[in-house]
């Protein structure tokens, strides 16, 4: 796999929506628009009752935002519709109607940490390790900062948000509540997802809508915190300090 893609797979009433980048599965804000677009069609969808959010390949769950498009940036505007990329997918996400079940089969970074916390329950293998770097480029998981939080907890992710160099483990991301189950390997993470998407297809539609609603409760305002958080990262993108580590890190 060598293109870029956001796409579907339809297995019975379970949606399969998967993104690959050859860059460590980051996401530019082409995919990233094309992937809030795909959840929010699936969620309007009467013939899908979960949604399965994956990304290809097997070592890589999401690298975060795309780098060269990071470095690129040139002013404010830019900032905004640059963070507003993970910002969009999120609020899909929290807005869709539908379970959204997570398939973590490798390391999150950044933008990666804030899709996993953002799903309704979210799988991974031991092997999906996970990591908040924008402080150490000089930014800061401001717009992933809240679905993180609500999953987490402010304590949990004032840390990994301040360890910025640290990857934290699978077990420690289970014992603070982002992955419910943690697998040995793949093939039984699929197969756990198999057999949780198969009991939910049985369960009450509008029970599960219902109760969707319910566990993001407090969180109507979103749509406008998280475009004010991704203009807190826009400005700071551009910097000096944030500019001069930039360069560092693209050499």
């Amino acid at each position: 796999m060598t293109e870029p893609y956001v796409q579907k797979e339809i297995v019975g009433e379970v949606a399969y929506v998967e993104f690959f980048h050859p860059t460590h599965n980051s996401l530019p804000s082409n995919l990233l628009a094309k992937l809030a677009h795909e959840i929010t069609l699936l969620g309007n969808d009467e013939a899908i009752r979960v949604i399965v959010l994956k990304s290809g390949g097997d070592r890589t769950f999401c690298a975060g935002a795309s780098f060269d498009e990071l470095v690129s940036i040139k002013d404010k505007d830019e900032g905004l519709r640059f963070f507003s990329g993970f910002a969009n997918v999120i609020n899909a996400m929290r807005k869709c109607p539908k379970f959204i079940i997570g398939r973590v089969q490798g390391k999150a970074v950044g933008g990666g940490v804030g899709l996993a916390a953002a799903t309704d329950y979210c799988m991974a293998t031991k092997y999906s390790s996970i990591k908040l770097s924008e402080l150490n480029v000089g930014i800061g998981p401001f717009v992933v900062g809240p679905a993180i939080e609500r999953k987490i907890g402010l304590s949990a992710m004032s840390q990994i948000a301040i360890n910025a160099n640290t990857f934290f483990d699978a077990e420690w991301a289970k014992g603070k509540g982002l992955y419910t189950e943690v697998f040995s390997n793949v093939e039984a993470l699929d197969a756990g997802i198999v057999e949780l998407t198969q009991l939910l297809v049985k369960y009450n539609p509008d029970a599960m809508v219902r109760m969707k609603k319910m566990l993001w409760t407090g969180t109507d305002h979103w749509d406008e915190l998280l475009l004010e958080r991704a203009a807190i990262s826009g400005e700071l993108v551009l910097s000096d300090f944030t500019r001069e580590t930039l360069k560092r890190f693209s050499k």
